[in-house]
């Protein structure tokens, strides 16, 4: 008889049933968890950022001093999902072709022969990526992007799910080359690490010198049940006023003085690009999945949103020289931007 009526209570009827999706993968994702934490132990913010990414189908970029367990984490996730891993140690001498593959003449068949590199991987650990020159770098960001490779008159698909893991070292900047903040952009979360607490450092040191050895992550989940995972999170319901939410975060950074923030514009020299605003509302989604809502509140933005934001600010001279750093104006906006 209404004809509008039906169509009114869907929204709540699609949240009703997602959250009753996402309560049965509630005991996967507990397995997923408990597997990690076998390995890893501290850093749950870097293995919770790995799964937003992973489930958001992003890429993550890590900076921390070396030992801070970058490679084990990600090698750990690869085992945990039963997915290829594969790692390259970025150097100033690495050619794209060493990356993404090269083809080789056969003398026998006297033909070209494709020989696929190492970027054919579900899960890429990308080691101290600041060390390769701007070309090596461009052929894994394209390879990011694209999600595929070409080499020599060929194009292949790369697998999925398809992770990249870089890093870099803070600290050691000779013989380094910055990523441009165009290539950072690839990005959809960058992790400052810090050490683990005292007590997290005792695990740690406990279970690297007992005699059984270390602990082994069982695989638990498939690839096939990632892309299911990501089929669910690209369900989780975002309203209107969120999404508001997030433009008025993103605009924040370009306009400060439209939102009572005249303050930060000396300090910015450009704001965040429209793949933040995409980003920001995927790496919610699949927060709030992960903390099985089937929508997302202003928590998940606010909680995910300096991970986002940081690395797509370009932050002026004044702001380096009085020592402040793009999560602080992140934060400054996220205190100041209206809560829906």
């Amino acid at each position: 008889m209404d004809e509008n009526k039906p169509s009114s209570a869907t929204p709540a009827d699609a949240i009703r049933q997602l959250s009753e999706e996402i309560k049965q993968e509630a005991p996967l994702l507990e397995m997923v968890n408990k597997e990690l934490s076998k390995v890893i132990i501290g850093q749950e913010r870097m293995m919770e950022r790995l799964l937003i990414a992973l489930l958001a189908d992003g890429h993550i970029l890590l900076e921390g001093v070396p030992g801070l367990a970058k490679t084990l984490a990600i090698n750990t996730l690869a085992n945990v999902v039963g997915g290829d891993f594969s790692r390259i140690q970025f150097t100033p001498d690495l050619l794209p072709a060493d990356v993404t593959g090269t083809q080789i003449y056969n003398q026998k068949t006297q033909a070209f022969s494709v020989t696929k590199g190492p970027i054919f991987a579900n899960f890429l650990l990308a080691d101290e990526i600041n060390r390769a020159p701007a070309k090596v770098q461009s052929a894994l960001l394209e390879a990011m992007q694209e999600r595929q490779v070409t080499i020599g008159d060929e194009t292949f698909r790369l697998p999925s799910p398809f992770l990249v893991m870089a890093t870099q070292n803070p600290i050691e900047q000779e013989g380094t080359y910055p990523l441009p903040e165009a290539q950072v952009d690839r990005f959809m979360l960058k992790v400052k690490l810090d050490y683990p607490t005292a007590e997290e450092e005792m695990l740690i040191l406990r279970n690297n010198v007992r005699s059984e050895g270390l602990n082994n992550a069982e695989s638990v989940i498939k690839p096939a049940d990632v892309l299911r995972l990501r089929a669910l999170v690209k369900r989780v319901y975002l309203d209107e006023k969120i999404e508001k939410y997030i433009i008025d975060i993103v605009f924040a950074t370009r306009y400060p003085g439209k939102f009572e923030l005249s303050n930060l514009s000396p300090l910015i020299a450009f704001g965040a690009s429209p793949r933040a605003s995409i980003n920001l509302a995927l790496a919610s989604k699949a927060n709030a999945f992960l903390n099985g809502r089937a929508y997302v509140i202003p928590e998940d933005v606010r909680a995910i949103a300096p991970d986002v934001m940081q690395h797509r600010l370009g932050l002026t001279y004044e702001a380096e020289a009085e020592g402040i750093d793009a999560p602080t104006i992140v934060n400054k906006i996220l205190s100041r931007v209206e809560v829906p």
